[in-house]
């Protein structure tokens, strides 16, 4: 550990996910922070650092984890450094309206050996709920300081910060006043109540005793071997590989389910004394349980729900989608206007006009569908419905060699498949990990939702949010029929259980729900401008260039050539035009510009109005789409190969530029063989 002399000191933030750590440490930091990943991991490392009262703070936010019994990355993570020399103390960020879930990592920190701060943050949804915590008592029970915060209302950071300072150099707890049934006096050599805040069963303390004289034998220069006794009784392997020791005679087998079950006791205990006014909140998210986690209604419920949000995704987002494109077609005459009395040339203004504005333009007309939806998703995660969802999920996992824990990057690829992508590090199981990896690009990321409006509302009119609805499912479908065949074949099986969060139900928060609905648009706005754009330029290029310079005939364009060539490979899946092969190979840089290069494809200004998609059906019509056709179209759309940042993020997860090819070129061949037998059935049926 560093020495206060030098005026510094390294303080780690840790907490279970969605604790409020991350909002406490920007609250610190501001803008002063460093992000890396660890070193040999893909686990993020974020730094930053500030003064308090001369002395320097540097921060350390470690992975939202629930534990530290080392299985994923972020456990693992969180557990080295925590241990290494380079932390003076830890600050446990507690989700104090989930009390009793927040404190297994807490009991797990203090017996570490590290000074220990609790920071309660949350308090003001506890007031909400009726909810009343023993400030006094709490403390007393766990041996360190227990400091009551509001992260987003920045109430309590000085005191916190204040306390850390106090605790450095502090590894041994506070006088501890809490007593276990039947286990007031000590019955062995030395008083483990007075010494320890976690005390559990006389045949446990016994053995850790034991364990702990033969690592002082064998160890002598270690400095928490009651950690480490608990740990090889649970057999821990990294522990286990470290520290070699005979026990035999001690130990013959692992503890650790005992040790977890002896935790979540003393856990009761800590609540029913420190904690009044839960019974109520718990009765509420019961009922509410005993429908949406039933063992038959809970999916039919499920998908009763996702069905409710593209109804509001489609009724609400079309009414506001009206008045965007009366300014899509004001920006466009505007500036066609503008650069006729400039003198601009008819290539100029064919490029920012049919190009530029018209590629653009034609997605960012679908924001506020992909607003609603965004809104919907956020309401569902912080109600606590989402999780339920991974938990009914898990029989089903199960049966595919899965815990129910690979449906959450499953659920997260319904916003976008990159950060799904990067969830799998939560599986213990690399073979998990890589399962997922190929699975999950299949369900309906948001980009693919413009896609969906435009085909289904020009062919489907009134049965348009059936038809994409209908998208939704055939992803998860995919998806989970893929991973059974890969089970069924590999006879593979996953050995982690799920252990996830079932939270209280709660209203959600509107500050909560309108971050997370301003992030999702500010990415989707800045790959408008960014990937959109360019791609819109360079679609333009293909379509108004041949080999004998500009065309006005977009048949003898670069872009027709390409797509010509291609073509033949598509006609069997009902894509048998060079236009529609064009856009989906465009589309692949992001999904988005599949719409974008149907309107440059088809000269077609305001795509997603209602007269941009009746001159769309037109022209489609023009050259023999029906609506078997679209149906193909969406469904290829849906299944072929994910945007250039997903394959990226598969490289980059994987470590593997084998296996992000070999994802790609698997969806690619999925998404061909799942449309071929589409458009040739309804061919036969039609």
């Amino acid at each position: 550990m560093k020495s206060n002399d030098n005026k510094e000191m390294t303080v780690a933030f840790i907490g279970n996910p969605n604790c409020g750590k991350t909002t406490l440490f920007n609250a610190y930091t501001g803008a002063n922070l460093k992000v890396a990943n660890w070193p040999g991991v893909t686990v993020e490392k974020v730094e930053g650092s500030f003064d308090f009262k001369g002395e320097k703070i540097n921060l350390v936010d470690l992975p939202g984890t629930y534990s530290l019994s080392s299985y994923t990355m972020e456990e693992q993570v969180s557990r080295d450094f925590i241990l290494s020399d380079e932390v003076d103390v830890v600050i446990d960020v507690v989700d104090a309206s989930a009390l009793e879930r927040n404190l297994y990592l807490a009991l797990q920190l203090i017996e570490l050996g590290k000074p220990v701060v609790i920071a309660l943050n949350m308090m003001d949804i506890v007031e909400k709920r009726g909810m009343e915590i023993d400030l006094h008592r709490l403390p007393e029970m766990l041996g360190v300081p227990v400091i009551p915060i509001s992260a987003r209302k920045r109430k309590g950071l000085d005191i916190l910060i204040h306390a850390a300072v106090h605790h450095n150099e502090q590894s041994v707890p506070d006088r501890i006043l809490h007593e276990h049934p039947n286990s007031t006096v000590s019955k062995h050599r030395h008083d483990h109540h007075d010494e320890y805040v976690m005390v559990y069963s006389d045949k446990i303390e016994d053995m850790l005793d034991n364990i702990e004289d033969r690592l002082r034998a064998s160890y002598p220069d270690e400095k928490n071997y009651r950690w480490l006794a608990i740990k090889i009784s649970e057999y821990d392997s990294d522990i286990l590989k470290r520290y070699p020791i005979e026990l035999k005679d001690i130990l013959s087998q692992s503890m650790e389910d005992v040790i977890i079950n002896e935790k979540y006791d003393f856990i009761e205990e800590i609540i029913d004394e420190c904690l009044v006014g839960k019974k109520k909140t718990e009765e509420w998210t019961d009922k509410a349980d005993k429908i949406l986690t039933h063992k038959f209604w809970s999916i039919p419920v499920f998908l009763l729900i996702m069905a409710v949000v593209f109804f509001l995704t489609f009724a609400v987002g079309d009414f506001l989608k009206g008045y965007v494109e009366v300014g899509i077609d004001y920006i466009i005459g505007a500036t066609e206007a503008f650069l006729i009395n400039l003198g601009a040339s008819k290539q100029m203004i064919s490029l920012i006009c049919d190009g530029i504005i018209a590629g653009v333009g034609g997605v960012i007309t679908f924001l506020p569908n992909i607003i609603i939806l965004f809104f919907a998703l956020a309401v569902l995660e912080d109600s606590g419905y989402m999780s339920r969802v991974a938990y009914v999920m898990d029989g089903i996992m199960g049966s595919l060699g899965l815990s129910g824990r690979a449906f959450i990057p499953m659920l997260l690829g319904f916003g976008c498949t990159v950060p799904a992508i990067m969830a799998s590090r939560a599986l213990e199981s690399k073979k998990d990990r890589m399962k997922v990896m190929l699975i999950t690009p299949f369900m309906s990321c948001s980009a693919r939702l413009p896609i969906y409006i435009l085909f289904s509302e020009i062919f489907f009119k009134e049965h348009a949010m059936i038809a994409a609805y209908s998208m939704y499912v055939i992803g998860i479908a995919v998806a989970i029929l893929t991973a059974w065949i890969i089970n069924k074949f590999g006879k593979t099986k996953s050995e982690n259980a799920l252990l996830i969060e079932l939270p209280e139900y709660k209203i959600p928060s509107g500050r909560t729900v309108f971050i997370y609905v301003f992030e999702k648009i500010k990415d989707f706005l800045q790959k408008a401008g960014t990937t959109i754009f360019i791609a819109s330029i360079i679609m333009w290029v293909l379509l108004n260039f041949g080999i004998h310079g500009y065309t006005g005939d977009m048949t003898e364009s670069f872009g027709a050539m390409i797509g010509k060539i291609v073509v033949p490979l598509f006609k069997p899946i009902g894509l048998g035009f060079w236009q529609i092969v064009v856009a989906l190979i465009a589309g692949i840089s992001a999904k988005e510009v599949v719409v974008s290069s149907c309107a440059v494809l088809f000269g077609i200004q305001n795509i997603n109005s209602e007269l941009g998609m009746s001159m769309m059906q037109q022209a489609l019509e023009g050259i023999g789409f029906t609506s078997l056709n679209a149906v193909s179209l969406m469904i290829f759309s849906l299944l072929y190969i994910p945007c250039a940042a997903t394959i990226v993020t598969i490289k980059k997860e994987s470590k593997s530029a084998g296996w992000a090819a070999f994802s790609a070129l698997f969806q690619l061949c999925t998404a061909w063989i799942i449309t071929f037998l589409v458009y040739q059935i309804g061919m036969i049926i039609l």
